[in-house]
């Protein structure tokens, strides 16, 4: 027979990890789950402790925990802060005469500096005021 099936339980669910083919049909499966999720569902009930074993508790529990946070914290909070803090510091540099971007796709030309805003010239006669946090870029 010209059939590959592939087929895995756990948990009481048919998980499909490959394409099924009959006879040379693709046949649709009824729910479907990646092999990657699959896989590391499968790891993390193979590292899981059994209940009554010695260390199944106490600190151990927490550090996968705390390796998700360190990961987070070096892959997104460091890289997102250190991003602001460039904007901050493009921000205060800004002055009269400056050529600036918005966030909302505005260009124009710094006219005044407000405590909380500044005032852009985008076209003759038209001026408008921007928060310092909608000043996307400092344009040369």
């Amino acid at each position: 027979m010209n059939s590959i099936l592939t087929f895995m339980i756990l948990n009481s669910t048919l998980v499909q990890c490959l394409p099924i083919s009959y006879y040379g049909l693709l046949i649709e499966p009824f729910f479907e789950m990646d092999c990657i999720n699959f896989i590391s569902s499968l790891t993390y009930l193979a590292m899981s402790a059994s209940p009554g074993s010695p260390g199944s508790g106490g600190l151990m529990g927490f550090l996968p925990i705390v390796v998700m946070f360190i990961a987070f914290y070096f892959l997104l909070i460091a890289p997102q802060r250190k991003k602001q803090k460039e904007h901050d510091k493009m921000v205060k540099a800004l002055e009269k005469g400056a050529k600036v971007k918005t966030s909302g796709g505005i260009f124009g030309t710094v006219t005044g500096v407000k405590d909380n805003c500044f005032v852009i010239r985008i076209a003759e006669n038209v001026k408008v005021e921007v928060s310092k946090e909608h000043i996307a870029a400092k344009l040369d």
